[in-house]
């Protein structure tokens, strides 16, 4: 197990707060919780892709942002564990255009598939509720990874935050 250093940890806990931060701004517009959301936060999820320990402020981050979520305690515990999962698989993507692709589909089905449980639970009315949420909110992450975090993830290459070990983006 690799040991991590002061660097490594400040870099992840400087994502996490960022994270929250944008969640909570994006809040004020009600944009960060329900059936379409446009989580400002979320065009971080790309940023595993150059570091795969961003994956863990990430984590973190949409923990302490989904406290505050209309949803309660599940989305706090699925909705944290869809970005984890985002951030793990976007640090295996071998292009900057499939980067984004994780988060959308990760959250679009683990959260809209909460929401539709908490509008209608496992009712017959499910498996239609899920597929409009499912496409809401992969929606709305599409726009954000891609026309935020893109962009983001370039500017952060060319920047090399990351140092040396960031991967290089191939086309």
């Amino acid at each position: 197990m690799q040991k991590l250093n002061t660097r490594q940890i400040t870099t992840a806990a400087l994502i996490g707060g960022i994270y929250v931060a944008l969640s909570y701004f994006g809040n004020i517009f009600g944009l960060t919780y329900g059936p379409v959301q446009f989580r400002f936060s979320e065009a971080l999820t790309v940023l595993p892709f150059l570091n795969p320990l961003a994956t863990w402020g990430l984590f973190v981050g949409c923990i302490l942002s989904n406290i505050l979520s209309p949803y309660g305690p599940l989305d706090l515990i699925f909705g944290s564990l869809a970005t984890l999962l985002a951030g793990l698989l976007t640090a295996r993507c071998k292009s900057k255009w499939l980067a984004p692709l994780p988060p959308v589909i990760c959250n679009g089905i683990l959260v809209g598939g909460l929401i539709s449980y908490q509008e209608v639970g496992f009712t017959a009315a499910f498996p239609g509720t899920f597929l409009f949420n499912c496409a809401t909110v992969a929606l709305g992450e599409l726009v954000v990874c891609y026309v935020l975090g893109l962009p983001l993830l370039a500017l952060m290459a060319k920047a090399k935050v990351f140092g040396t070990s960031s991967q290089v983006l191939p086309s």
